[in-house]
């Protein structure tokens, strides 16, 4: 399998850009992801000629914006710099199909950065770096995480499953879609959207039986937009426990007494949180795939990202 395209701040992978001179490497993505992953480094602040080291940037609400400026020299502005950065990062990377920026930067952070008065008091944490804001606005779908999130298995697992989705969609359906691929692709996604969020899923199921005469292309990003929301939210317990009892259902006159008992145990110990996924799925899998179904053996719900990530042994989910 060929790697998918992931923008990353350049930090991250070891290179001595920050500020400081120094770098923030993540362990996670040079020696884990990249056997899977081919990183697409930007660092936006050495790319709108900020030396190594520079003086320490920050944003700070002036009136009704957010700027990025000095921290000493609040007469130093990059915010226009750096918008017109995340532009050009957008049009030199258009295949990226995901991006992990830096946490707590005035130019990558995604997440509750810290915004300045002009007295230098703090305010809320409600900012968001001005390259990763602009990146985000021009690739709304493109699923973004910051490093240190990863830390969080459920965090981690979903943004990778939100990755692998996006280049499968990408792979199958940004050339020549028709209502048959769109059909296909999503009937391999059904039982992964309904562990993810049941609304989405009879939304799309009644989006794609209504696609007669009306215009592919539209269709096909309107189902995006809905795939790609519906991926976004958080798998939990009593999703999984849904799609795998769905599942169960095919295996009801084919199964032993005992075999439906043992099963049946695994999906209530790990609806109960006494073990993780993996434990429960194995088995539904092993049983399932005797079918030798076709429809069954494409499920993503099986393995939305590599097995040997090992993604699904170490999530605690949410009830």
């Amino acid at each position: 399998m060929s790697k998918i395209p992931v923008g990353v701040s350049q930090c991250l992978l070891g290179e001595q850009v920050r500020f400081d001179g120094g770098h923030k490497r993540s362990r996670y993505l040079t020696d884990v992801l990249s056997s899977f992953i081919e990183f697409r480094p930007v660092c936006p602040e050495v790319a709108i000629g900020l030396g190594v080291p520079r003086k320490p940037i920050r944003l700070m609400v002036m009136g009704e914006e957010t700027r990025v400026v000095g921290v000493a020299d609040p007469s130093l502005d990059v915010t226009d710099a750096l918008v017109a950065q995340a532009e050009l990062a957008v049009q030199q990377m258009p295949d990226i199909c995901g991006y992990v920026f830096m946490q707590n930067s005035p130019s990558c952070g995604v997440f509750g950065m810290k915004r300045y008065r002009t007295n230098g008091y703090t305010m809320d944490a409600k900012g968001r770096g001005a390259y990763a804001k602009r990146f985000m606005e021009l690739m709304p779908y493109l699923p973004v995480e910051e490093a240190g999130r990863l830390n969080d298995a459920g965090l981690r697992e979903n943004f990778l499953t939100r990755v692998f989705a996006f280049h499968d969609f990408k792979t199958h359906l940004a050339q020549a879609p028709t209502a048959k691929k769109l059909i296909a692709f999503y009937s391999r996604y059904k039982y992964q959207v309904m562990a993810h969020h049941v609304p989405s899923y009879f939304e799309i199921g009644r989006f794609l039986s209504n696609l007669a005469g009306r215009d592919i292309e539209s269709c096909r990003d309107q189902f995006f937009q809905l795939f790609m929301a519906a991926l976004s939210h958080h798998a939990t317990r009593k999703g999984n426990t849904n799609a795998m009892m769905h599942l169960r259902g095919y295996l009801k006159d084919i199964l032993s007494t005992q075999d439906k008992q043992e099963l049946s145990q695994l999906i209530d110990s790990y609806k109960a949180g006494m073990v993780p996924l993996v434990v429960p799925l194995t088995l539904l899998k092993h049983h399932l795939l005797k079918l030798d179904n076709p429809y069954l053996k494409a499920q993503t719900f099986w393995s939305p990202h590599p097995e040997q990530l090992g993604l699904r042994n170490y999530i605690v989910e949410n009830v």
